[in-house]
């Protein structure tokens, strides 16, 4: 179950972070509204997770996944632009994570 509510953790962090971005500053009630819900749920989730899976392995898990899916749904829902670095790095964080659920034995 911890998994699940891993996955809803990071969906929820990532809806907030691209909320945060659609708000305009602050500016946009239905924006700023979704983006403090989303943040509320996923830390709540990230709160139930940590009872059975280490916090550094959730987090790296939670925060990697949230920077790579934010950072490539930027391109597409806001236009920004990846250089070969960033594509780089976010393939190094994807690679992390993977190393980390299917080779570290920290992982429950």
């Amino acid at each position: 179950m911890a998994w699940i509510y891993l996955a809803v953790a990071i969906s929820a962090e990532i809806v907030a972070t691209l909320s945060l971005k659609a708000s305009a500053g602050f500016t946009r009630l239905p924006f700023v509204a979704l983006s403090m819900t989303g943040y509320g749920i996923a830390f709540y989730m990230l709160a139930l997770v940590l009872k059975s899976i280490p916090v550094g392995i959730a987090y790296a898990i939670w925060a990697g996944v949230g920077v790579a899916a934010v950072a490539i749904l930027g391109v597409f829902l806001f236009g920004q632009r990846l250089d070969a670095a960033a594509v780089t790095g976010i393939g190094l964080i994807v690679a992390g994570v993977v190393v980390l659920n299917t080779l570290s034995k920290s992982v429950v």
